[in-house]
């Protein structure tokens, strides 16, 4: 790789490790309220959550060990931990499965240079868990979003980007020992940190670090979104089987607030039972995998520009310096 295109890259990881939430198109945030403080000091950078009523599970993002932690939503401590594994490289994210199970996804990869990601089925309580390993058909991806259709039990992988996100489907039975080939299913718009189905399996909402946006399933088409409340560094979202909206952010102590969606996105989006056959997961047969609306406002614009801006300068001073030593 050329000096420039080194300045490039690590130009484009800095600003996008650091920068700040972009504002929403909404002129209002939508309403919300504290359900709980995170009271664990060993709990600082909620990057997933997973709200099953009487408990709320969440995990740390990078740079923790491989540990789920289960928190009392009545008084904010934690009251169980499970370690899943021995090591991982980069979790980020966290969705229900069935028979109370948890998903864990190791798939965060900032510099993209990961050949496998992983998800983990971790049953709380229990050590051990099934590990899966996952790949891209198109090289390397950063990701923090993974969700678990409520009802079909199939695995998604939403990549994070500037320029949106594209979801992968993974294989319909996951096999332990071997790599499971991901595939394309669609391309969603923002800077996806999170998302989770709703439980009719119909709709599922997606995050950025100041947006929420609701997506029909299996189609993607945008019913809209929604600024959400400040927050330090919010990241994490779920959705229970009652339709219980929360959020979490990164830092020590933070609040997990609970949300409440306009009637607007949520009116076909609310069976806690659903009814009726499970959604199709299969691709379209006629065209390429749906590309949803872009949710972005236009602060998520201006981020955008000001870091093509960032990049080009480091190019150039990069480019202008290793002229000036070769003449040197």
């Amino acid at each position: 790789m050329t000096a420039w295109r080194s300045a490039v890259v690590v130009a484009l990881i800095s600003t996008f490790t650091t920068f700040p939430p972009a504002r929403a198109s909404a002129d209002q945030p939508t309403p919300s309220h504290t359900l709980f403080t995170i009271a664990d000091d060993d709990i600082f950078e909620s990057s997933g959550l997973v709200d099953e009523g009487r408990t709320v599970y969440t995990i740390n993002d990078s740079g923790d060990d491989a540990v789920v932690y289960a928190i009392d939503p009545r008084s904010g401590e934690t009251t169980a931990r499970t370690t899943y594994a021995d090591s991982v490289d980069d979790v980020e994210a966290l969705a229900p499965g069935s028979g109370q199970t948890l998903w864990v996804g190791d798939i965060g990869d900032n510099r993209q240079r990961r050949d496998d990601i992983a998800v983990y089925r971790v049953r709380p309580g229990q050590p051990d868990a099934a590990r899966f390993a996952l790949r891209y058909p198109d090289g390397s991806h950063d990701a923090e979003a993974l969700l678990v259709h409520p009802r079909t039990g199939r695995v998604f992988v939403v990549t994070k980007s500037p320029f949106g996100g594209t979801v992968y489907i993974a294989p319909d039975r996951l096999e332990e020992g071997r790599t499971n080939r991901l595939r394309v299913f669609a391309h969603v718009g923002g800077l996806v940190t999170d998302g989770s189905f709703y439980p009719d399996g119909r709709h599922l909402v997606l995050r950025t670090y100041g947006t929420a946006s609701v997506y029909t399933f299996p189609g993607f088409a945008l019913t809209g979104t929604v600024r959400l409340p400040a927050q330090p560094q919010g990241e994490g979202i779920s959705v229970s089987a009652t339709n219980r909206v929360l959020v979490s952010s990164e830092g020590v102590h933070t609040d997990v607030l609970q949300v409440t969606l306009p009637r607007s996105l949520v009116t076909t989006a609310g069976a806690a039972r659903p009814s009726g056959p499970a959604p199709s997961t299969k691709e379209p047969t006629h065209r390429p995998a749906r590309v949803a609306p872009d949710p972005r406002g236009p602060g998520d614009y201006a981020a955008i520009a000001l870091v093509g801006a960032v990049i080009a300068y480091g190019g150039w001073l990069t480019l202008r310096n290793s002229r000036i030593r070769s003449r040197r």
